[in-house]
This record gives C-alpha cells, sequence and structure tokens, in this order.
C-alpha cells in the first residue's frame, strides 16, 4: 500500500495490519501458512509448465481432478503430503521443490 493512502487511512481511525495480525496467527503459524501457499503455487506453476490439465494430473496421481483443484485452491482439507505429492507427480524437479519450501526464508531472512 502506498505511504500516502496508509497516513490517510491512520489519520481517519482506520487500523492497517496484515493478514497475520487479523488472523492472531503466532510466528510458527504464520509460517506454516506462507509455507503450503508456496507449495501450492508451485503445484500449479509445474503443472502448467509442463502442459499438464488437473485431470492429467489428478491421473499421475491416481486421485480425482476435483482433489487438484482444491489443492490449486488451497483449500484447508488438504495436506501438506498431498500437496508434496502433487508437486512431485506434476513432474517438479529436485530444485524446484526446494525453491518452494525454501522461498519464505529469502523473503523473510
Amino acid at each position: 500500500m502506498k505511504t500516502d493512502k496508509l497516513e490517510r487511512l491512520q489519520t481517519t481511525g482506520w487500523k492497517v495490519g496484515n493478514a497475520e495480525d487479523f488472523l492472531q496467527l503466532n510466528d510458527e503459524e504464520a509460517r506454516l501458512v506462507a509455507l503450503k501457499l508456496s507449495l501450492i503455487s508451485a503445484v500449479k506453476k509445474s503443472r502448467i509448465k509442463r502442459k499438464l490439465s488437473q485431470i492429467d494430473l489428478a491421473q499421475r496421481m491416481k486421485s480425482s481432478q476435483s482433489r487438484i483443484a482444491k489443492i490449486e485452491a488451497g483449500d484447508p482439507s488438504v495436506s501438506l503430503d498431498l500437496i508434496v505429492r502433487a508437486l512431485i507427480a506434476s513432474g517438479a524437479t529436485t530444485r524446484d521443490i526446494q525453491a518452494a519450501f525454501t522461498a519464505n526464508e529469502r523473503v523473510a531472512g
């Protein structure tokens, strides 16, 4: 958000924060959410890069297209294990997977 807009909002009484503040997440919870989002993004990028449809990826995982859609939408019922399995099944390289796991460290560090 631009500084001038932030200042205008604050002078009119608005409180400005981030998602962690709003959801009252501690540092560990915020890092877990950020990691999940990074991995989910990597799944979709890898699938698209390899020109796979959600159905193609689902078949590789012996799962359903709707499950792939839930993964890519960040559905809370999807486990980290399933996200990583989808990333591997999409053909992501070890480097791609490492990059997804370390993306947040580069931003936070």
